[in-house]
């Protein structure tokens, strides 16, 4: 199984760190991406790291991973809610799934205590901010083989 994994990003997570810091912090994406970067190089993972505000562009990631990758680490962000596609997409991928949410979406609005994608996830991590990205990465590490 590979040790590639695809970081994949919902909406608005290109705003991290401008939208709502109270929430969810003062770290960009950008931060994200070189803090993952550099912990899968220590547990010698790569990762592919994407953002995009289209449903479509997530699932044809998802899709991609099928074929090269052995885990995904998702937060969908608002797509967390509401997308059934997400959901089928990552039921077609046949390596690990890590669903991670930098806030506590438990302690939020009623509508975000529901995830589609945590019916496929094999664990799920919120409420650590960013460095819930990291523990998905230090689990996935421990999870595929070398």
């Amino acid at each position: 199984m590979s040790r590639l994994v695809y970081v994949l990003n919902g909406p608005n997570l290109n705003l991290l760190g401008k939208r709502q810091p109270h929430i969810y912090g003062h770290e960009t994406l950008a931060d994200v991406e070189v803090a993952c970067v550099a912990l899968a190089a220590e547990l010698g993972l790569s990762v592919r790291f994407h953002q995009s505000n289209r449903e479509y562009e997530i699932i044809d990631w998802i899709h991609e991973a099928r074929e090269v990758a052995g885990a995904i680490v998702i937060n969908p962000a608002a797509f967390t809610h509401t997308s059934v596609a997400i959901l089928d997409a990552l039921n077609a991928f046949e390596g690990l799934v890590y669903e991670v949410h930098i806030s506590n979406v438990h302690k939020r609005e009623e509508f975000r205590h529901h995830s589609f994608v945590s019916g496929r996830a094999d664990g799920v991590i919120a409420g650590f901010g960013t460095e819930g990205y990291l523990l998905a990465l230090r689990r996935v590490g421990s999870q595929l083989p070398v």
